[in-house]
């Protein structure tokens, strides 16, 4: 008998934003036979498995307190270059039946938790991860240890519910998500693994390689600052100062994680609403080598946000369900290479991460003795 890999739902929180949209459409456009794979990290021989649920059987839900259908949203991606434009026309039906399965955001955990189990038995599912793509909170308030479920940041509530629900959570913001010991331990009980924070997409993705060089050769980086440019509703959402504090924060931990100092400089985020769901980034690097002599490299990012991130969301979705499957619980910091500020303890340079991620997949075989290898 063949292997069948486990029945997955993906529940989106933030379901008709740029990212969650670009990820269910390139979803349904690989069942339609209509896109490839390029992007999704899965997909690459190291870490292709019979194993992990197929991109195309994954199902989709979710909350958002945005009332625009996916298909108008993802018209308004494929005007915008975001996407290919033929895929809205031509996946019309299928985003109309996902978005009939977002719902309001209930007001309590509860009503969370509720939402998520009758998708799961709607549609038959095995398990489901919950993938935060909402907007970034603030930096919580030092209290924020001694708050209840209905008290807590969104994005943790969100996990909360998922944990209660018995569904993996994923945080693919900054936003302080499962990051709290009470979280920790209800993931625990309810035996449910977890990941974040903040996906790794752009200029912190080089730096997460450029860094580990400069440590390599013994040069000494001197300083490091970066301008990064924002249209979209992120941008928008960063121009507030507290959830920009928490998103430069993110970016900025990857040079002392990596280098064992802090260099001087600064990470800054402006947002710039011409340029909508586009990002450009600006860095400059002052380094020292032998004899102290003093130089500097420079580089710029230009990237599409949601077509960065929407191929890791689905990359993530496939690899918690596995590892939930599996019977892992609590935090999952093999999956560091996917973002800024991961939970747990694992390396910060992205080859280091890299090689996690691959023996992570790896020891996960073990659990699937049927299933053979790609």
């Amino acid at each position: 008998m063949s292997f069948v890999p486990a029945r997955t739902g993906v529940w989106l929180m933030g379901a008709r934003g740029s990212v969650a949209t670009t990820a269910v459409t390139g979803a349904l456009a690989l069942r339609a036979g209509l896109a490839g794979t390029d992007g999704c990290v899965t997909e690459l021989p190291a870490l292709a498995r019979p194993w992990l649920p197929p991109i195309p059987s994954l199902v989709f839900g979710g909350h958002d307190i945005a009332d625009t259908p996916l298909p108008k949203k993802a018209e308004a991606l494929g005007a915008a270059g975001v996407l290919p434009a033929h895929l809205a026309s031509a996946l019309t039906a299928e985003l109309s039946e996902v978005d009939a399965a977002v719902l309001p955001l209930p007001p309590s955990v509860d009503g969370i938790a509720r939402d998520l189990v009758a998708f799961r038995e709607a549609h038959g599912l095995d398990r489901v991860v919950v993938i935060n793509v909402a907007s970034t909170e603030p930096v919580p308030s030092d209290d924020l240890l001694n708050a209840d479920a209905e008290t807590l940041p969104p994005s943790s509530r969100a996990a909360w519910a998922a944990f209660l629900a018995g569904c993996a959570y994923v945080d693919f913001t900054p936003s302080t998500g499962a990051r709290l010991p009470a979280l920790d331990a209800l993931a625990r009980e309810h035996g449910v693994p977890y990941a974040g924070n903040d996906g790794k997409t752009g200029e912190t993705l080089v730096k997460s390689v450029l860094a580990p060089m400069f440590a390599a050769r013994n040069l000494r980086v001197r300083s490091w600052s970066g301008l990064n440019l924002l249209g979209g509703g992120d941008g928008a959402r960063l121009a507030d100062p507290a959830a920009n504090a928490a998103k430069t924060a993110s970016k900025q931990r990857v040079l002392a994680d990596t280098l064992g100092y802090q260099p001087q400089g600064t990470t800054r985020i402006d947002y710039v609403e011409t340029l909508g769901d586009f990002k450009a980034a600006w860095d400059l690097i002052s380094f020292s080598g032998f004899l102290g002599t003093t130089m500097r490299m420079e580089f710029t990012w230009h990237g599409c946000d949601s077509a960065l991130a929407a191929p890791l969301i689905l990359d993530l979705a496939r690899l918690t369900a596995a590892a939930h499957a599996a019977g892992r619980s609590g935090p999952l910091p093999e999956l560091a290479f996917f973002f800024k500020d991961p939970i747990g303890t694992a390396p910060a340079a992205l080859a280091d991460q890299w090689s996690l991620l691959t023996s992570f997949v790896e020891d996960l075989s073990g659990s699937f003795p049927g299933a053979g290898e790609v």
